[in-house]
């Protein structure tokens, strides 16, 4: 951990190792949107989209590409359509999707509403966007962003939440806190996931997937198929149909529940840890296809199925007027 002093007898501005960078795209889909560059001074690099519900997107670690995008690339908000499967229009992919807050999965009808694919977090722009660079009263120099963002409609639901993300110079790693308050006066459904999309070259063959040990559950018949490999990746393949599988992971004694994904060949790892008691649930999206090669690792606190199958299901989290949950999910990069 640098120290204060030290730098500043070497620099003339912060600026010069790490900061946050405001900006806003300013051409194709992505227009008008605004973007805050991430550099931690450690070698970790990314951008947050405060017009995307504070979703994480490009990501490098020391150089290293480490998420997935998709072929849409940045696409603003004021693109979205709601309907059916149209999510997938203008999904960017990145680090970190937000998924919910009362679907995700499928699109499907339930509570008297139609709801598309994963909801509409992740297209819903934050406001009171915040972006403070300093050091701290221990001698850290803390990178914290925060913003909030409000899914509602009038006679309808009144949800809202506030995110940060943080890291610090030193660090080599990405805390995001959410809060989320029902703000209305009746029960909602509250559907949450973290998409976290992991590409090439992080993702390549020699890719595999360390957890605890518990049992793994695959979504449906291909992953069955799928379920002797679950935790190794492979080659690009032209026939590929994506797997899922859920995962329950026992939580150490701070009540965290970590998967390590290591690549060899590039010498590096990547932790994900995530309290269990908000989040009970990691998703696993193996998908390797070509041109659409990732590997979703997805804390959650539901399965994605979509609100109506989490009913039927009775697995389906309400939050009550008034009450808050507050989760907490952390990704790190390790040098092996």
């Amino acid at each position: 951990m640098y120290d204060k002093n030290y730098l500043r007898e070497r620099i003339g501005s912060m600026r010069q190792v790490a900061g946050i960078r405001r900006a806003e795209l300013e051409d194709g889909k992505g227009r008008g949107m605004r973007i805050l560059d991430v550099n931690n001074g450690s070698g970790l690099n990314f951008t947050v989209y405060p017009d995307r519900g504070m979703d994480i997107g490009e990501a490098s670690f020391k150089g290293i590409p480490v998420a997935w995008i998709t072929p849409n690339g940045p696409v603003a908000p004021q693109f979205y359509d709601a309907g059916g499967l149209n999510w997938l229009r203008s999904w960017g992919g990145g680090l970190l999707t937000g998924c919910g807050l009362m679907n995700v999965g499928g699109p499907n009808a339930s509570g008297g509403e139609e709801h598309g694919l994963h909801g509409r977090l992740s297209h819903t722009p934050a406001g009171q966007v915040n972006a403070k660079a300093a050091w701290d009263n221990d001698g850290v120099y803390r990178i914290e962003l925060d913003g909030e963002i409000r899914v509602s409609r009038v006679f309808g639901k009144n949800i809202f939440m506030t995110r940060k993300i943080s890291t610090a110079l030193g660090e080599n790693a990405i805390t995001i806190e959410d809060e989320v308050e029902n703000q209305g006066f009746r029960p909602t459904p509250f559907m949450l996931l973290y998409h976290m999309n992991f590409g090439w070259p992080l993702v390549d063959e020699c890719t595999t997937l360390t957890m605890p040990e518990h049992k793994v559950v695959p979504q449906n018949d291909i992953a069955i198929s799928g379920l002797g490999e679950w935790n190794r990746m492979g080659e690009p393949d032209p026939n590929w149909i994506e797997q899922v599988f859920y995962h329950q992971l026992p939580a150490d004694e701070n009540g965290v529940a970590k998967v390590v994904m290591s690549n060899p060949k590039l010498k590096l790892q990547v932790t994900l840890e995530y309290r269990v008691a908000e989040l009970p649930y990691l998703v696993e999206w193996k998908q390797l296809g070509q041109g659409e090669y990732v590997c979703g690792l997805e804390p959650a606190n539901c399965f994605p199925e979509g609100q109506a199958a989490m009913m039927k299901r009775g697995l389906l989290k309400k939050l009550q007027p008034g009450e808050i949950s507050r989760s907490y999910v952390k990704v790190s990069f390790q040098e092996l």
